[in-house]
């Protein structure tokens, strides 16, 4: 039932809010927050159980079921997490709540936001705790719904474009799945939907049919994730999105196509991963350094941060090229985490100085340190986080990416992609220094306020996670390994 709870909690708050009057916006705000708590407390519990319970077994935790669901297709009601599923239960349930706190200042048909902003986190828990394709393909659906009327109702001047953009492409990559799912039920004796049974089935498909499935899936992923070419949604989607959903994109959305790869294609089709890594190892290697150099020429805050999204997954696909290190593996892992952390941090600290100052353009500010000192702490905070230095997350994660990819994959695509740190540090650095730094515009910037105690509490503990993981990266990585060490046997068939 726990896992169970993580999906239908967030559903029976949606349907809640549904019913409550639209004048009553306090009621709703809090009502909302309030069914988004024991998703977090649930996962906050099962971290901490399954560090201490389940760290050294590669099995599923917690599982539920399978229970036949609709027996003569062979659909069951299959869920169960395990290493690496555990870690992004958590950071979902971690910044729906925080994206929701951050939500309190929309005042446009708030009732629907909320109830929206709900079953999106249903969505995104559901993926992360699906064992059956026809839930996992449900659950990655349902997800669309919701975030497109987020982008398209509450977004900024371009919602619209941004929304069918979106909407779209995600669609264009589930149809690609939805075959592939096909391929793998009908060839499978007798047909299955199971994907614990499916492992097994598709190491034994003929070679053609492991790469058509593993480049449908790859399609589908890299859309999520957003993989160079696949990626000119994702600074659409950003820029028009309201901040709150913008966090959940970037910390949440993302990290499911490398999730998704890790979970299905990875070890389903070893032999079509084993013909196609270098490729992707190129993809990643590209991501990084495009993703840092169109960094670099933004003007805008919140398209910078965008777009040094897809920088920072590209380490992610890098890691996933070099499929026989472990710790290129766990530093993919540590990646998709320390990037929702920060991230998703970076994009509430763009809302805020926008909420005060109605602007994102980066030549329109300097010398906001001395009047907003607080706010102005934060962001430098999370700025060398997200470049890397040590003692943050970044460091480590993007650390062990490199030191487990340049043993696994080819040794100069490795040393173009470190050119992307430098490069990261580069764009950071000087949107400090061009928005904190410099002369005061007292005449313009006079009336700023700093960031206030609701918007601390909602950076707070990215913060803290992000130090701490920096810090003492330990327990994370063994709560994964056994997992990892599991995923790289399959791939290595």
């Amino acid at each position: 039932m726990l896992l169970t709870s993580l999906v239908l909690v967030p559903l029976a708050g949606m349907l809640v809010v549904m019913c409550l009057p639209k004048g009553a916006k306090w009621t709703i705000r809090w009502t909302a927050t309030a069914f988004s708590f024991p998703p977090l407390i649930a996962s906050i519990w099962m971290v901490w159980d399954y560090f201490f319970n389940h760290s050294g077994t590669s099995l599923m935790a917690y599982v539920v079921g399978p229970y036949d669901w609709i027996p003569s297709l062979s659909i069951q009601y299959y869920m169960g997490v395990d290493g690496i599923s555990v870690p992004m239960v958590f950071l979902t349930g971690l910044l729906s709540t925080v994206s929701l706190l951050a939500s309190f200042g929309i005042e446009n048909r708030i009732k629907e936001y909320f109830a929206f902003f709900l079953l999106l986190e249903a969505g995104m828990m559901g993926v992360f705790v699906a064992l059956d394709f026809f839930l996992f393909y449900v659950f990655w659906e349902i997800m669309l719904v919701p975030m497109y009327f987020l982008i398209g109702v509450w977004g900024g001047p371009r919602k619209e474009y941004a929304a069918i953009k979106f909407f779209l492409y995600t669609l264009f990559g589930s149809i690609f799945m939805l075959v592939a799912i096909l391929i793998m039920y009908f060839t499978s004796e007798p047909h299955s939907l199971n994907m614990m049974t499916l492992l097994d089935h598709g190491p034994t498909m003929s070679h053609t049919l492991q790469m058509v499935c593993f480049i449908f899936f790859f399609i589908a992923f890299a859309i999520k994730v957003p993989v160079w070419p696949f990626h000119t949604w994702l600074p659409d989607a950003h820029v028009e999105a309201p901040t709150a959903v913008s966090v959940i994109l970037a910390g949440v959305l993302l990290k499911m196509g490398t999730y998704a790869m890790l979970r299905v294609s990875w070890p389903m089709f070893p032999e079509a991963l084993r013909s196609l890594s270098f490729w992707i190892a190129v993809l990643g290697a590209i991501g990084i350094i495009y993703g840092a150099l169109v960094s670099m020429a933004q003007k805008d805050l919140k398209k910078l941060v965008a777009y040094s999204s897809v920088s920072h997954m590209g380490y992610c696909m890098l890691a996933l090229a070099a499929f026989s290190s472990v710790t290129a593996i766990t530093g993919c892992m540590f990646q998709m985490i320390s990037h929702g952390l920060i991230t998703g941090a970076l994009f509430l600290l763009v809302g805020v100085i926008y909420d005060r100052a109605h602007t994102r353009e980066i030549a329109a500010f300097g010398g906001l340190g001395v009047k907003i000192p607080v706010y102005t702490s934060i962001m430098v905070y999370f700025s060398m986080a997200a470049l890397g230095l040590p003692l943050l997350s970044g460091f480590v994660s993007e650390f062990m990416v490199f030191i487990g990819a340049f043993s696994a994959v080819n040794k100069y695509l490795v040393g173009i992609s470190v050119i992307g740190v430098v490069l990261g540090a580069t764009y950071m650095l000087r949107m400090v220094q061009n928005v904190f730094l410099g002369e005061f515009d007292l005449a313009r910037w006079g009336g700023l306020t700093d960031i206030n105690l609701r918007e601390i509490i909602t950076v707070a503990p990215l913060a803290v996670l992000t130090l701490a993981v920096g810090v003492y990266p330990k327990p994370l990585a063994d709560m994964m390994t056994a997992t990892i060490e599991n995923l790289i046997t399959l791939m290595a068939r």
